[in-house]
């Protein structure tokens, strides 16, 4: 017969293997590079660890990445493009989510610009009609103070931890800046690491999820965003089914009713 110390050490065992398996599952997103259906606008890849980019706590082999260097113009936050130059957004594959999901995931900002040139970050939800939902979080380059949440930026609505960060200053060496990679114009250039983010869905439906960085008043010293072990409810962001939209359940249904009353005509 198992003691009560037998079993808690048994329980502890399961609850480790099952906490191991759900960081690996949700560490596999980006290992094979950036998943199918994702949208990148602009210049967006996955990388191992590199230079002060290291892994995320994840335990995944590859993390995903915008980044500024190569980037496009028109890009932007919405109402927030004044002063935008160049940058990428990346868009996830359409996703479901029942009401009180948490959405979770890793991120870390690395910018090689500084004093005035307040180059930005963001991640947003979107619903499946592409309209915003949130923005998660925003990051900002400044000379001094908070890198998240950004300076002159809405604030965020997903619960960060850190909850206020300034940069690891000094020439960030990333080869997700290009040539930037090494460099640092003026103060405020760095990096952020790894910050958690974690925000509670409202109500069940399909969304999409956006990252995205631009360089700002200028095109030089670029700047980027790392992001891994994105998940909702629990589960890995590209295993979840998005749900079809009533309409196309009404069709669904119509067909089916047709495919019936053919069979009785027969």
């Amino acid at each position: 017969m198992l003691t009560k110390k037998s079993k808690a050490i048994i329980y502890s065992g399961v609850l480790l293997s099952a906490l191991a398996f759900s960081s690996t599952a949700s560490a596999s997103l980006f290992d094979s590079g950036l998943p199918a259906g994702w949208n990148c606008v602009g210049a967006c890849d996955a990388m191992g660890a590199d230079g002060d980019v290291t892994l995320a706590p994840t335990g995944s082999a590859q993390y995903g990445y915008v980044t500024t260097s190569n980037g496009v113009t028109g890009v932007g936050l919405p109402g927030l493009t004044s002063g935008a130059t160049t940058g990428s957004t990346l868009t996830s594959a359409l996703f479901s989510a029942q009401a009180g999901d948490e959405l979770n995931f890793f991120f870390n900002y690395i910018s090689s610009d500084g004093a005035g040139y307040a180059d930005y970050a963001w991640a947003r939800l979107l619903d499946e009609l592409n309209n915003e939902v949130a923005i998660l979080f925003t990051a900002r380059t400044t000379p001094s103070g908070s890198i998240v949440p950004g300076f002159d930026m809405p604030d965020p609505t997903a619960t960060l931890n850190p909850d206020e960060v300034l940069m690891n200053p000094g020439a960030p060496v990333w080869s997700g800046l290009g040539d930037s990679s090494g460099t640092c114009w003026s103060t405020g250039c760095g990096y952020t690491g790894w910050i958690s983010s974690s925000y509670n869905i409202a109500a069940t439906g399909n969304y999409f999820l956006e990252f995205g960085v631009v360089n700002w008043s200028d095109t030089a010293y670029q700047s980027g965003m790392a992001f891994d072990g994105i998940t909702v409810g629990g589960t890995p962001i590209g295993d979840t089914t998005p749900v079809p939209a009533p309409a196309t359940l009404g069709l669904l249904g119509l067909g089916l009713l047709g495919a019936r009353l053919a069979r009785r005509k027969k």
